[in-house]
């Protein structure tokens, strides 16, 4: 089974702009021994709850490790910080924004929560991972990938840059 990351940002960042940054993500969890199998790719999605700030960056990547989930996710969270992200209020603009959304279908309370508890409601998480995962299942409701994105409403829009 697969471990999922999702990789968002809406904010320039020490490695440049929002995609540049998120590159710089994959490059450093490659550095970090993280063998990153496949990446979706680039799509762009509105900022939420404030629309009116910059659109987000996102892309899926599966990836191979050894570190358990506890372990990957601090990785994470340094790279984020790494790369800009400042953690000073929920939902605001970042430079970097990684998540843990499936780790080899493990369902736990956390931390961390797995699978990620709000994936199944993100249009910018679903499509990208629709696109490199299309026989992926969540790994509680078992829910088939297809069901989940046919499921999203108009305002969680997501579109793919390339």
């Amino acid at each position: 089974m697969s471990i999922y990351i999702a990789l968002g940002a809406n904010l320039p960042g020490p490695a440049g702009p929002p995609r540049a940054t998120l590159e710089a993500a994959l490059v450093r969890l490659a550095a970090a021994g993280i063998r990153i199998v496949r990446r979706s790719r680039w799509y762009r999605s509105p900022a939420w709850p404030d629309p009116a700030d910059p659109e987000f960056v996102n892309a899926v990547a599966e990836v191979e490790t050894a570190l358990p989930p506890e372990a990957l996710l601090a990785l994470l969270h340094e790279i984020e910080a790494a790369l800009g992200r400042s953690r000073a209020a929920a939902n605001a603009p970042r430079a970097a924004d990684l998540d843990l959304i499936d780790y080899r279908g493990a369902v736990e309370a956390g931390p961390p929560a797995l699978p990620h508890p709000r994936l199944h409601r993100r249009a910018f998480v679903l499509l990208p991972l629709a696109e490199i995962a299309p026989g992926w299942r969540h790994p509680v409701s078992r829910r088939a990938i297809g069901d989940l994105v046919a499921a999203l409403g108009p305002e969680t829009a997501a579109k793919p840059f390339e």
